[in-house]
């Protein structure tokens, strides 16, 4: 049975291409947030080596699926990937939680929404910076979307 992400006549199919860009610019996004991250030392606490773990995880996997194309390879890429996204979204927490410490060390009246655009404004640590790890698991979800891997080994039950 042909993939929609077939050669066809020797020509690579448009979709196939796509996911091959996609692939590469993950990778290469992954890299330069583990690069990033390692100058930055942020290693200080356990919740500072959690991006850290996945984007070192991550390499490897995404470098597995692009070599074998297996099933495995990308379930787990994409377990990876919403995990990217789960601790992006809990970086941010994290990021405005030591923002507002920081400025209430300063202005400790600071309270309510006085206080939430204080903390949104300091520049360290920055606050939306987690967000990388979200755009990038989320890239990388696209990716793995009705990738052609899983039609080749259909799930127990389907």
């Amino acid at each position: 049975m042909n993939s929609p992400e077939s050669i066809v006549g020797g020509v690579e199919s448009p979709l196939s291409s796509l996911r091959k860009i996609l692939r590469a610019i993950l990778a290469f996004g992954m890299i330069g947030s583990l690069t990033e991250l390692i100058l930055l030392k942020h290693s200080e606490d356990v919740y500072q080596w959690i991006p850290l773990v996945l984007l070192g995880v991550g390499l490897p996997v995404l470098a597995w699926q692009g070599a074998r194309g297996s099933v495995l390879s990308l379930r787990l890429l994409r377990w990876l990937m919403c995990a990217f996204v789960a601790a992006g979204i809990a970086g941010v927490y994290y990021h405005f939680q030591g923002s507002a410490e920081f400025k209430l060390e300063s202005q400790p009246q600071l309270a309510g929404m006085e206080l939430l655009w204080a903390a949104i404004r300091v520049k360290a640590p920055p606050l939306l910076a987690p967000g990388s790890m979200v755009q990038l698991g989320l890239l990388g979800l696209a990716y793995t979307y009705k990738h052609p891997a899983l039609k080749r080994s259909p799930r127990k039950g389907e």
